[in-house]
């Protein structure tokens, strides 16, 4: 296993941990937590995605985290 398989993985597993919490009504969409596993999961996505130069998958992941990241500072306080 490379550093980008490393990388991606841990990516995915915060992806998922958040889908899952989400899921199972621990945390809300619209919480900071959701929207902060978000972007770091995407972004370690989109990182290893361009260690193997696989552009396209960049472009989905950096979206998804510039998306998550203007979801972190617009969910209101206390959430």
């Amino acid at each position: 296993m490379n550093t980008s398989d490393i990388i991606a993985s841990v990516g995915v597993i915060i992806l998922l941990i958040g889908f899952a919490l989400n899921l199972f009504k621990k945390i809300t969409s619209e919480s900071k937590a959701y929207a902060l596993m978000n972007f770091v999961g995407a972004g370690l996505c989109g990182y290893s995605s361009y260690l193997i130069s696989f552009y396209p998958f960049v472009i989905l992941e950096c979206i998804w985290a510039f998306v998550a990241l203007v979801s972190l500072f617009k969910v209101p306080r206390g959430t």
